[in-house]
């Protein structure tokens, strides 16, 4: 749980899908739905200024009845997004998801845009590690080692 967010960044790669502010709700679900990715980063002139999420999407616009054809992302987005740097440790990343019950978290490195991860990220490394250990017990148990 030490591993620090910069080794998954690593793996997964720091590409980010991100769409302007301006941009409509409708346009953005569209790009979320091209990409099969559940949230897109909002950055205007080179700055995060949001987060749009489908948590966004079932609240603020399906919920108030918003015209999706009209609306802005700016008018729904999550504004001044929780960002970690990538020293942060996994644990601190899985205990920041539970607390704050959010989904996804950019990375900031010396004040720009570094990548994204998910909670599908941290699973999936948890399991991958937990499946390293697994074989590398196994094959201790059967006398692997000299």
């Amino acid at each position: 749980m030490d591993t620090p967010i910069s080794a998954l960044l690593e793996r997964k790669g720091s590409a980010v899908h991100h769409v302007r502010s301006d941009l409509t709700i409708a346009a953005a679900v569209a790009e979320m739905n091209r990409h099969r990715i559940g949230c897109l980063l909002v950055v205007d002139d080179g700055a995060l200024v949001g987060i749009f999420t489908e948590r966004d999407v079932l609240k603020r616009v399906v919920g108030e009845g918003v015209d999706p054809r009209t609306t802005r992302v700016s008018q729904v987005m999550t504004p001044r997004p929780l960002t970690i740097e990538p020293h942060a440790t996994v644990g601190q990343v899985m205990e920041i998801f539970t607390d704050k019950r959010c989904r996804h978290l950019p990375v900031i490195a010396d004040g720009r845009l570094a990548g994204l991860i998910s909670i599908g990220d941290v699973s999936r490394w948890t399991v991958d590690i937990h499946r390293a250990e697994c074989e590398h017990l196994k094959s201790y148990i059967a006398g692997g080692f000299a």
